[in-house]
């Protein structure tokens, strides 16, 4: 879960695999239903398909035009590892600019990114686990630097959780490395575990120069409006901070394949604002997210299709633990007992040719190996059941309202404007809250802030979001339900962890299944620890989401990837 996403972001981000981790693999392809014409499910598991992006072969993608590509928020910090940058729409752009060492197929396989990386492997088991990896030697940074065994030993140092001042998003895997040393000579990396890390694939995935590393403060505030440095098949062209754009251009310096288009400009809208300059050509792609009416208007544009795909990303509501009404755990189940989960999503679904299957996990996909309902009864629609446990938690009935100690229980759902989506969630919720006496308010606040104003600083009772999965589901999802951390200044961080719910146990399980390299133990230890998160009840699951794009019909190598990693240098039109 790298991050979460807006309309439906975060990379989970941002589920799902190789070698020893093909404990956790997960084909995107391995359930689900086709969609009929008229956007009806249709009966055929197994059709749903796992990346829909025309795939085209390079000598038939013309050379040159420009991208418009529509993004849903206007980020400010880059740092794809700094809490703050772990959003969807940050790694689309920074997927162009920066180094990553694996890449994946379309069902969650890793495989190493030769631009980059050209071998990796586990070279040792015991006394511990020793992974070496060999780079490509023509890989620079856009200052001219080669990229080095010291790049990646700063990564780790930064991402390792040691030094609580640099603002990580996650530490998983990062905290289990005991070192990273240079190798025959400076293009290889030798990186020796302390522990077991069964998805050491997922790491480096994106690699920052040594210089972004070696600080907090380069850390945290290095990449706030800047991309200071790039090295990919774009680079940074300019921001255009009226206009919300940021404009990447071909970089001729690129030793990889050379990049078909001659710009990409990423341009952030409101939702029915994006939905718009799509109909109307001015935008070239977008994700159009789960709104079945975005999904309907986008349909309709001229010249263009929608890409549909099953997605490793699925639709939750967080509750804020943290929040005075919901510190209690009762009442946070009294909520996720109080909402009708299946009518939720039938309502987000409609439209969409898309299932409406529920989800019981918060680290598997329902297509994925190793899924398992675990939410038992405590997701289960039951009014009467939360009337009692509000009632045991002190929360009396005053018709309409529940008070306690003259205070009245009353929830902000907040929602990011613009998206009809989570406002049509909104008033869902606040329907059904109010049959067990809880008073919902819902709190449109623009969509740039929703994340660094409301859900980061944890200003919000309720809100409704996505997390993005990657093809490993443990290391991806780690941050999301880790337990808070002491800072320097010795007050408590919960870093990505936006629920503020966790505990100690819930780590150690975490750790047990990521750390194991025997496949049914690692999957039992995640599906252990899962049970552990329902019972905190800090993310309610909702469905696992498909993945819908809106793309001009005469691009290629672009749509709905699934876990399908996209390569920018191909990307480009056929007429």
């Amino acid at each position: 879960m790298t991050a979460p996403g807006r309309g439906g972001r975060r990379p989970r981000a941002l589920a799902a695999a190789l070698a020893v981790s093909a404990t956790f693999a997960a084909a995107a392809c391995g359930a689900g239903r086709e969609a009929g014409p008229g956007g009806v499910s249709g009966a055929s598991p197994a059709a749903m398909k796992a990346s829909d992006v025309n795939p085209v072969s390079r000598d038939r993608v013309r050379d040159g035009g420009t991208l418009h590509w529509g993004l849903t928020e206007s980020p400010t910090q880059w740092n794809l590892n700094h809490v703050d940058g772990n959003l969807a729409e940050v790694k689309k752009v920074v997927d162009a600019l920066m180094p990553s060492a694996f890449r994946s197929d379309e069902k969650g396989t890793p495989s190493p990114n030769a631009d980059y990386v050209t071998d990796a492997r586990v070279s040792a088991t015991s006394p511990r686990q020793v992974v070496t990896y060999t780079l490509n030697r023509k890989a620079r940074w856009s200052d001219g630097r080669p990229i080095t065994w010291h790049d990646y030993e700063a990564q780790w140092k930064a991402l390792s959780g040691a030094d609580p001042d640099f603002h990580v998003a996650a530490t998983t895997g990062y905290q289990d490395i005991a070192g990273v040393a240079r190798g025959e000579d400076d293009y290889e990396v030798v990186v020796t575990f302390q522990h077991p890390f069964s998805e050491w694939q997922s790491l480096f995935w994106p690699l920052y120069p040594r210089s972004t590393n070696a600080t907090p403060a380069s850390f945290n505030t290095g990449w706030l409006n800047r991309v200071p440095a790039t090295a990919g098949p774009f680079r940074f062209g300019s921001f255009d901070q009226t206009a919300k754009t940021i404009t990447l251009v071909r970089d001729d310096a690129w030793w990889g394949d050379r990049a078909k288009l001659d710009k990409i400009i990423f341009r952030s809208l409101d939702g029915e604002a994006l939905v718009g300059a799509f109909t109307n050509g001015e935008v070239d792609v977008f994700d159009v997210g789960p709104s079945a009416a975005d999904y309907s208007r986008a349909r309709g544009a001229k010249g263009a299709v929608i890409r549909q795909a099953a997605g490793p990303d699925f639709r939750h509501f967080t509750f804020n633990g943290e929040s005075p009404a919901l510190s209690d755990v009762r009442v946070r189940r009294a909520i996720t007992m109080g909402l009708d989960r299946d009518a939720i999503t039938r309502s987000d679904l409609q439209g969409l040719g898309w299932d409406s299957v529920l989800l019981g996990n918060h680290f598997f996909m329902n297509t994925q190996e190793g899924y398992q309902d675990n939410s038992g009864g405590s997701a289960t629609y039951d009014p009467a059941a939360a009337e009692r446990l509000l009632d045991a938690a002190g929360w009396h009935r005053h018709s309409p309202n529940r008070y306690k100690a003259g205070r009245r229980l009353e929830l902000r759902f907040v929602v990011p404007s613009g998206l009809q989506l989570s406002k049509s969630e909104g008033e869902l919720v606040r329907a059904m809250l109010q049959r067990i006496g809880v008073k919902v308010t819902v709190q449109a606040v623009p969509s740039d802030d929703f994340f660094s104003r409301y859900i980061i600083p944890g200003n919000f009772d309720i809100a409704p979001f996505s997390y993005i999965g990657t093809p490993f589901p443990i290391s991806s999802a780690y941050g999301t339900y880790a337990d808070k951390v002491k800072g320097s200044d010795g007050r408590f961080q919960w870093n990505a962890n936006f629920g503020r719910t966790g505990s100690p146990e819930i780590d150690t399980a975490m750790k047990r299944a990521s750390s194991d390299l025997n496949p049914a133990r690692a999957r039992k230890a995640a599906n252990e620890a899962d049970k552990l998160v329902w019972a905190q009840a800090g993310v309610l699951p909702l469905y696992q989401r498909p993945q819908n794009w809106g793309v001009k019909s005469t691009l290629a190598n672009i749509g709905a990837p699934g876990f399908h990693t996209l390569r920018y240098a191909d990307i480009g039109f056929t007429a």
